[in-house]
């Protein structure tokens, strides 16, 4: 384990049981789904309220112009990450002090390509080892470099700008946009969509996630939700590679069901969504207000589950240490390649990469 590594927090390597602790989560299609809602509001007294909900990050200007360059293609890049507050509901959801620390346990990158008619989405492991560079927080801090430590120290040193920053490093990809949300609001927002269906291959019992599903089909709540995409131990190797694959899933099937639904038949849970959903978010400063929320989304409305190719970013178990894993830079290197030139992704970038073993396990319905 690096000298960086959180006490504590143990990595995600095969078969490695860690004990229960909260678990962030922000995956991009429920929150794109989420504000979408508000173009439908049709009430400007209501943008007051839900303008307020709204946190916002300047990452801009903390991260100054040491930054890959921005591609001119039409294409646009969002970094969508969970957040996990050691705070207020997040404290209640999942135990723990209430000291406002946070980490996040969940990254995604999500590339809409020119004409935003389909997307692709990296997950990055959270416990991948990278070299942290040199960052300036929001507040002004500057924070030290690191070699070989986990992602997730990235948002634990230096929040929202530090994580962009070691992406950007990671990838020499420009991020566009930044997203992030706490899983509180995660199973509130499910909880107001009615649930999200989905199917499961195999049952899947994890007591530290407190899930328990029989194979077939199921509608899930909010609390139910949370739990599939927190849970390592019910499904797999018991990874965290595993647990993504989950996640991804997921997605998939909350696109489908926010597609699906009548959201805007009914202006009382409209109006509920777009709360919900602007509470739960922080965003770049580009996208801190509900009109540029709704033009945002609004470009992305055209997108469905099987527009979207979801890849975790290329990685091998660590040989010095199973509980960690490496990124794969030969493979990582032609995802990259393949979203700065606005491509799909081939299928030679992930073959023969660390799996985690849980693929197949649940399907949207």
């Amino acid at each position: 384990m690096s000298a960086e590594s959180t006490p504590g927090i143990p990595g995600t390597g095969k078969g490695h049981r860690r004990p229960k602790k909260r678990r962030g989560l922000l995956v991009a299609a429920w929150v794109a789904g989420g504000i979408l809602v508000l173009g439908g509001t049709g009430a400007g007294y209501l943008y007051v309220k839900l303008n307020g909900n709204i946190k916002s990050v300047d990452i801009d200007q903390a991260l100054g112009t040491d930054r890959p360059a921005k591609v001119d293609n039409g294409s646009e890049n969002i970094l969508v990450l969970g957040s996990d507050s050691r705070s207020g509901a997040n404290k209640r959801l999942g135990g723990g002090a209430d000291d406002g620390s946070a980490r996040s346990d969940t990254a995604m990158i999500v590339h809409v390509y020119e004409g935003h008619k389909k997307a692709s989405v990296v997950s990055i492991p959270r416990d991948t080892l990278v070299d942290r560079p040199s960052c300036t927080d929001a507040g002004g801090v500057v924070h030290d470099p690191a070699r070989g430590v986990m992602f997730n120290s990235a948002y634990t040193t230096g929040g929202a700008a530090c994580a962009v920053k070691t992406v950007e490093a990671i990838t020499n990809l420009r991020m566009d946009h930044y997203l992030e949300v706490d899983f509180s609001g995660f199973q509130k927002l499910i909880d107001e969509l009615g649930g999200v269906r989905i199917t499961t291959t195999k049952a899947i019992d994890d007591k530290d996630s407190h899930l328990d599903l029989a194979a077939g089909t199921h509608t899930l709540n909010g609390q139910q939700a949370l739990g599939l995409v927190r849970t390592r131990h019910g499904v797999g190797d018991g990874s965290d590679l595993g647990r993504i694959q989950l996640q991804q899933a997921f997605v998939k099937a909350l696109v489908n069901q926010v597609k699906s639904i009548g959201l805007f038949t009914s202006p009382t849970k409209l109006y509920g969504l777009a709360d919900t959903a602007t509470k739960a978010v922080t965003t770049d400063s580009d996208l801190g207000s509900v009109n540029s929320l709704m033009s945002f989304a609004g470009g992305l409305k055209g997108i469905s589950s099987a527009d979207m190719t979801m890849v975790t970013m290329p990685v091998q178990y660590d040989p010095a240490n199973p509980n960690r894993v490496v990124i794969a830079e030969t493979q990582a290197q032609q995802v990259w390649t393949a979203l700065k030139t606005d491509q799909p992704i081939p299928r030679t970038a992930t073959e023969g990469t660390a799996t985690g073993e849980a693929n197949g396990v649940v399907t949207p319905s």
